[in-house]
């Protein structure tokens, strides 16, 4: 019998011309990467031996354009593996990263390509290129020369054998944090281990139950069932349980992370020295906004301090509070949620049992692409009877004026095989007038490769109902939106350049931008409905939410910029083949003299912002460089008065999230604020200095 044909190496027949969900299986990836990696190089060989001389067109505008069949491939595996990973899929991704990282090695490392692309380098000034192409042309040079293709000898191999070597152990240690989290169950069996617990809690809990066959109710390790239960659980010792289980992921035995780890600093280390730099943060910075670790330490030595003295006087809030509940006063890190919860009530006359029936998942998408179609024009249509990898995903088509925009998918729930956290990934990217390959919309034959576009969250769903957000979720819902549109607003011409393909402490101004739009009164009082009765919200909770948000900050702020000192500190050790990653975490936590009660948000053997990847590596402070610039950003609108001022949002659009990396960013935000941005808009909104 004939063995059917590889879906992954045939023209995709589905409508937008998506992956062929329903045929793929986990044992075509490895055949079909071995003759696109092939394919690829063989482009890229005939590149290096043009006949004629090395022009932008026929090097780099053409290199830009080639893999574009690899590139539809890797996205789909690398998104499938993010979002539905059986043990068959994880096995053929352990398989295959090393795999990917040669092929990507054997691409950076092409001395005949990199020759010719070095030589248009050189003319560069006297090219008469528009900024966009001179922009393409810096970029792609600075990722050959940073991936090692001006290294010679000795040093190009070793370069090249440890990006295999990093490539194996990044997958290994995301591996090991989702066995943790898919692994773990706290299972509640009675009333007593219900205490405190309101309805939608227990019902996300019932839920989790049945999806692993269990009886009565689970809390696994999904943040958005262990965070509200550590929030309104009145069992301490059951908190204190799923708090040690949450923090300690990544040391489980047999899936030991902090091994790994260490190896991971090292070889990022050696990989610095070799291309000249003394540390993997020089490194790092030295493409990003930041450009060095002063700067990052500049902002981040502004809050704190601040933020350490909030601590103090929330502790303060939280002992009296627990005196007043007869509680104990020795505050324990898995007392805060569920005291701070108590104050916030008090304070605020706030609830989470009285706020999530405002804000149903369904109702607050709704909100976003509201949001989206006032500000910038689009309208999302929603799309049935396409096959797609899980029936968890939905899917709209996204148009402006009924032409075609893009495509975006959201898959919302916490699944077992679906690692933790919340991203935004695509499955084609944006290009113009016949870049890269020609993905169209249907039967839209233009030659512009429109983008697809998909949002991941791991909220708990509610199986008995309609899935209620707590006002955090509805900030994440948002902030991913925010990297949603940055890909599917994208205009440019080339591939390299287009949506989050940004420096990394730029990418995050899209998203964190986008979540003022949730605290909007008018949004709100739009689409916060509640999901018994219908009413609208009422404009007295609506102000009383709003009032809260600088309520725990010294908190929230702690744990976050704690585990961001404490990634650089590690980067930027020169020699790291020694490094005790707990002793490490230890000291410099009571180096920085970090609230033993408040903690690291990642402790180090599950941080996998900075080892399933060097992405976030040395650069966790990404979200906070990027919070001076929402901040700065959003004060714009507040300004105007209006929060959808039709002029301001067409330069937001213009200069931020359809702009890609077309043009220096930080000249591109000027265009739109007017001004450099500054931190205290950013201070002010997390009430750590006087407004």
């Amino acid at each position: 019998m004939t063995e059917p044909a590889n879906p992954l190496l045939q023209d995709w027949q589905t409508r937008y011309q998506l992956p062929p969900f329903a045929q793929i299986r986990a044992e075509h990836f490895a055949p079909a990467f071995a003759v696109l990696f092939d394919r690829h190089l063989a482009e890229i060989d005939a590149l290096a031996t043009h006949p004629q001389a090395p022009t932008f067109d026929n090097t780099v505008a053409a290199f830009d354009a080639a893999g574009a069949d690899l590139d539809r491939v890797r996205l789909t595996f690398e998104n499938l593996c993010a979002s539905e990973a059986p043990p068959e899929l994880q096995a053929v991704e352990r398989e295959m990263a090393p795999r990917l990282a040669a092929h990507d090695s054997k691409v950076a490392m092409h001395a005949g390509f990199f020759a010719r692309l070095d030589a248009v380098a050189r003319q560069a000034p006297t090219l008469p290129l528009s900024e966009e192409q001179q922009r393409l042309l810096a970029r792609i040079h600075t990722d050959f020369v940073r991936t090692g293709a001006a290294l010679q000898g000795v040093a190009r191999e070793r370069f090249t054998a440890i990006a295999v070597q990093l490539a194996n152990l990044q997958t290994q240690f995301a591996q090991n944090v989702l066995a943790d989290e898919s692994a773990y169950q706290l299972r509640l069996m009675s009333d007593a281990d219900l205490a405190g617990l309101p309805e939608f809690l227990r019902a996300a809990a019932r839920g989790a139950a049945r999806e692993r066959d269990v009886d009565g109710y689970v809390i696994t390790l999904a943040r958005s069932l262990v965070q509200p239960f550590l929030t309104f659980s009145a069992r301490r010792d059951l908190r204190e349980t799923a708090w040690r289980a949450w923090t300690t992921r990544g040391e489980t035995a047999g899936r030991d992370n902090r091994p790994i780890a260490r190896e991971i600093l090292a070889l990022r280390a050696e990989q610095a020295r070799l291309l000249g730099y003394e540390s993997f943060a020089d490194y790092a910075l030295s493409d990003r906004m930041a450009g060095h670790a002063r700067a990052v330490y500049a902002l981040l030595d502004q809050v704190w301090e601040p933020a350490k003295a909030s601590v103090a006087r929330e502790r303060a809030a939280l002992v009296e509070q627990a005196t007043a509940l007869g509680e104990p006063t020795d505050i324990e890190p898995w007392d805060w949620y569920y005291l701070a919860e108590k104050v916030r009530i008090a304070r605020y006359a706030l609830d989470d049992a009285e706020i999530k029936p405002y804000f149903s998942l369904d109702a607050m998408v709704n909100a976003m692409f509201d949001c989206a179609e006032r500000l910038f024009g689009v309208q999302f249509i929603e799309q049935t009877g396409i096959a797609l990898y899980h029936p968890d995903v939905r899917i709209w088509e996204v148009q402006r004026g009924g032409a075609p925009v893009g495509v975006f998918l959201a898959d919302n729930y916490a699944r077992p095989n679906k690692q933790g956290g919340a991203w935004m990934h695509i499955y084609r990217r944006q290009t113009r007038n016949g870049r890269g390959s020609d993905r169209r919309i249907d039967n839209h034959t233009d030659g512009d490769s429109r983008p697809i576009v998909v949002n991941n969250n791991n909220f708990a769903r509610n199986s008995d109902g309609p899935t209620l957000l707590s006002f955090d979720d509805v900030r994440t819902l948002f902030h991913e939106f925010g990297h949603g549109l940055h890909g599917l607003l994208s205009d440019v011409t080339y591939g390299r350049l287009s949506g989050t393909h940004v420096p990394q402490d730029y990418v995050e101004l899209p998203s964190q931008l986008m979540e003022n739009w949730a605290t909007v009164a008018e949004v709100l009082s739009k689409h916060a409905r509640h999901v018994d009765t219908g009413a609208p919200i009422p404009a007295a909770l609506i102000e009383r939410i709003r009032a809260s948000q600088t309520f725990n900050q010294g908190f929230e702020t702690v744990s976050y910029a704690s585990s961001a000192l404490i990634d650089m500190a590690l980067h930027l050790q020169k020699e790291a083949d020694s490094i005790d990653i707990a002793r490490f975490e230890a000291q410099q936590r009571e180096r920085l003299g970090v609230p033993r009660e408040v903690g690291m948000r990642h402790r180090l053997p599950h941080f996998s912002h900075i080892f399933s990847g060097a992405h976030y590596a040395a650069g966790y402070y990404v979200y906070m460089w990027a919070e001076v610039l929402e901040a700065e950003a959003f004060e714009a609108f507040e300004e105007a008065g209006d929060p959808f001022d039709p002029a301001l949002a067409d330069k937001l659009k213009r200069y931020v999230y359809s702009a890609g990396d077309s043009r220096d960013e930080r000249a591109a935000f000027r265009e739109f604020r007017g001004r450099d941005p500054q931190a205290a808009p950013m201070l002010r909104k997390r009430g750590l200095l006087a407004a």
